[in-house]
């Protein structure tokens, strides 16, 4: 079984490797952001493709979406620092067979690979009942991923035409859906949305990139 794990930390990789060694029947393929990740994956098809939400530029799900508009059948883990029940749900609703915490049990990983691999679905048990039963208030909530996606962007400083050739759109339609989020968050302008991604901890690695960091 092939895994592309896509990560922009050296130390995840390391992390994923080590938890394969020994294990003949897992080779483990890397790539650091989306545009890599995508490459990697037509080249080598995969069975499994672990993706970071928080990647330098595009974030992990608008390279789901990319996956997926190219192979419906691919079968996405997104990986995450954040155990907020609204980025997992946002996960699922955007195509990926499961979400795993990268503060959870190191053991969930390869049980989700190994779910995920069979055509199953994985959630660790806490997560799925936090989904569930609304255990989130989180703001998030009420985005979709693409709007997230969008939100994380402005945060990094990116102009609504930057940002459509960014995710492959037109400006009109960015320009419609950051229109939409105004009027579903209750803020009057771009840079309320900023704030509000400010303040839920989005756009930091986009912003890395846009600054060669």
């Amino acid at each position: 079984m092939r895994v592309l794990i896509v990560d922009d930390h050296p130390i995840v990789a390391s992390g994923c490797r080590a938890l394969f060694f020994g294990e003949p029947d897992i080779v483990v393929l890397e790539a650091g952001d989306a545009d890599s990740g995508e490459q990697r994956y037509i080249a080598e098809r995969p069975d499994v493709c672990v993706v970071d939400i928080n990647l330098p530029g595009v974030s992990g799900y608008e390279l789901a979406r990319r996956l997926l508009a190219r192979d419906p059948g691919a079968r996405i883990i997104m990986f995450s620092m954040n155990d907020d029940p609204a980025f997992a749900a946002r996960a699922i609703e955007a195509g990926a067979k499961g979400y795993v915490s990268k503060s959870g049990d190191p053991c969930d990983l390869d049980r989700a690979i190994r779910e995920v691999a069979k055509g199953g679905v994985f959630l660790a048990p806490a997560m799925a009942r936090s989904i569930a039963f609304g255990g989130s208030d989180s703001l998030l909530d009420k985005l979709s991923a693409r709007e997230i996606e969008i939100l994380r962007l402005l945060a990094a400083g990116k102009s609504l035409s930057e940002i459509a050739w960014l995710v492959r759109a037109s400006y009109k339609t960015i320009a419609n859906t950051a229109s939409l989020m105004r009027q579903k968050l209750g803020v009057r302008s771009s840079a309320d949305l900023v704030r509000l991604a400010i303040e839920n901890r989005l756009g930091a690695s986009a912003r890395s990139v846009a600054s060669g960091s």
